[in-house]
């Protein structure tokens, strides 16, 4: 395996020198540095990280505290920040916190014990006061969530905006009895899309129903419960917005099975959220709230390594924007909600 002190030996040079080179934060003439990188290529050198992460006193690692480890919209996040990382010759290693603050803290504790040169973090149990009193201690970039205090440390979507666009939608169809269906209102990001409904409505001049209003859990069992739930009380509703876009899709399954035949949007509009891969592929394709969960990815890298480096990249825009996809899962109101109907076929 070839050295750094085989590539001084071909260069004609100190390992020093060598070292100076290639860490770039010294200067050397440009006759030398050209001679070191010839001599880097020609020997096929590639430094061996932990010798480096020594020298430097820099791991060149990244810690990453997600709230689990599963679902599709972890994995697009996850998928996108291992990738630009790789790119700027940083490594990640992943911890999560299952939403609850004490595995949390304890998967910060780990992910800080790996010498991490800083941590991004995706954290739903943590208060806002233990989030700013964790920033003063580490690195830190908070993705997913605005934190008062940490306004230059927070990447996120604007999920006020995105409940609101679901359910404006729908009110434009014509619909005026409209279910939301929540992720946990212990999370930010479910209780702003939730405010984003209320709005809708409020500015709709549409009265709101509380009973219409169902905390779930963000799979696609919530979307079963909300629609055997909506059933038993008869709501008259003919429209549901839905968390996220498993909750949709498991409300859409338990309407078929009850209602054999029925026919969607004609019975019941249905939104979703995140715009995963498979939504676009469901019967009906769904309607959905885009999330710009790549983009959020990139610039919470970005600003971690700017703020690795001692400033914060020009012009950084730390909130995103969602957007409506309009797909078949949504139509005008029918004169009847699916659930006041004497029918039991469709």
């Amino acid at each position: 395996m070839t050295t750094i002190r085989d590539v001084a030996a071909q260069a004609g040079v100190s390992v020093a020198t060598v070292s100076r080179v290639m860490k770039g934060d010294v200067p050397v003439n440009d006759e030398t540095r050209a001679r070191v990188q010839a001599a880097i290529e020609m020997l096929d050198y590639a430094p061996n990280a932990f010798a480096r992460s020594l020298a430097s006193n820099r791991s060149q690692g990244v810690g990453l505290l997600i709230s689990h480890l599963g679902g599709p919209f972890m994995s697009r996040f996850m998928a996108t920040v291992e990738e630009a990382l790789r790119r700027s010759d940083y490594s990640l290693m992943v911890a999560a916190g299952h939403s609850d603050a004490t595995r949390e803290r304890e998967a910060l504790r780990f992910l800080s014990s790996k010498r991490c040169d800083g941590v991004l973090v995706h954290a739903d149990g943590l208060e806002d006061d233990a989030l700013r009193m964790l920033a003063g201690q580490m690195n830190m970039v908070v993705i997913n969530r605005q934190v008062q205090g940490l306004a230059g440390q927070c990447v996120y979507i604007d999920n006020r905006r995105g409940g609101y666009l679901a359910t404006r939608h729908v009110i434009e169809l014509g619909h005026r009895h409209i279910a939301c269906l929540t992720g946990p209102l212990s999370k930010q990001d479910a209780r702003w899309r939730l405010e984003g409904y209320r709005q809708a409505m409020q500015d709709a001049g549409l009265p709101l129903d509380e009973a219409a209003i169902i905390e779930g859990d963000s799979q696609d069992g919530s979307g079963r419960y909300a629609i055997d739930l909506l059933r038993t009380r008869k709501s008259p509703i003919t429209a549901l917005v839905a968390g996220n876009d498993e909750m949709a899709m498991g409300a859409m399954s338990r309407l078929k099975v009850l209602y054999p035949g029925i026919r969607l949007p004609d019975a019941l509009s249905v939104v979703g959220y995140d715009d995963e891969h498979y939504a676009c592929h469901l019967a009906p394709t769904l309607t959905t709230v885009h999330a710009p969960v790549e983009e959020m990815a990139r610039a919470a890298v970005t600003l971690m390594e700017a703020r690795l480096k001692g400033g914060e990249p020009p012009g950084f825009e730390s909130g995103f924007t969602p957007t409506l996809m309009t797909r078949e899962s949504t139509g005008p109101a029918p004169d009847q909600g699916v659930f006041c109907s004497t029918r039991s076929t469709f």
